[in-house]
């Protein structure tokens, strides 16, 4: 053992870069320009889209914020920018599918709009939801009950980020008791949100409790996030589970 080694101890080999063509499908992003803090133009979104060809994904459902208080974001608006991003994909014959949903934000008027079957979903009636990182919603669980009674499927995105859920598993297993599917950022994986998360989000994977996988890609900053990612232990263990849903979609 050389010198470092004995200082140090045995390191793991780095792994190879993990291959995303096999995820496919990213279902988190923000690339319908100016409707919410992710790309701000078309060109941006272009540019954002090639990248995502890049890292290999065949096809993006992105998800721009619907929230009572910012950004709005009714169906129609959203339908409307992902026409519009269709058809500059087209003309500059950008090699990848894009459709839309939503990421809502489970504040006072996701109830309503889910009891009025007000939804964009994607895949099999799956519903994107994120939670304030304040702290737990008291509605969470009437609200996840009225998805499900609706016929939607709920998707609680990045699960792993909600810090005030740290070191608690049981509140996670009572979500997924509860059929709340978790779709986990890739960045989460090399510790772009902070140790704590990349914890988190290491456990969910060790439990089986993750279904889904996302880039939540606001800018190239996300992206780069991404690239340093692949050489993730845990990027590769998720995508070898055989759990992810990303490539059905």
């Amino acid at each position: 053992m050389g010198l470092f080694g004995r200082l140090f101890g045995n390191r793991a080999p780095d792994l190879p870069p993990a291959d995303l063509s096999r995820v496919g499908v990213d279902m988190h992003s923000h690339f319908i320009p100016g409707i919410d803090d992710g790309s701000p133009d078309l060109d941006t979104t272009m540019e954002l889209l090639q990248a995502m060809v890049d890292l290999g994904y065949r096809k993006v459902i992105t998800t721009p914020h619907s929230m009572a208080d910012g950004y709005r974001n009714p169906n129609d608006k959203i339908l409307a920018g992902l026409e519009q991003v269709r058809e500059e994909v087209a003309r500059r014959g950008v090699p990848i599918e894009v459709e839309a949903s939503a990421e809502y934000y489970l504040d006072h008027e996701l109830e309503e709009k889910v009891k009025r079957k007000d939804i964009i979903t994607f895949g099999d009636k799956l519903l994107l939801f994120e939670l304030s990182f304040m702290g737990e919603p008291n509605a969470l669980r009437s609200v996840v009950f009225e998805m499900q009674t609706a016929g939607y499927r709920p998707v609680l995105a990045h699960p792993e980020r909600y810090t005030f859920w740290g070191g608690q598993l049981e509140k996670f297993e009572d979500l997924k008791d509860r059929g709340v599917l978790f779709q986990v950022n890739i960045p989460s994986l090399s510790g772009r949100y902070g140790p704590g998360v990349q914890k988190t989000a290491e456990q969910l994977i060790d439990r089986g409790w993750v279904e889904l996988i996302g880039t939540d890609c606001h800018g190239m900053m996300h992206i780069e996030a991404v690239q340093g990612t692949l050489t993730a232990p845990y990027l590769h263990k998720l995508i070898d589970s055989g759990k992810l849903l990303n490539p059905s979609l």
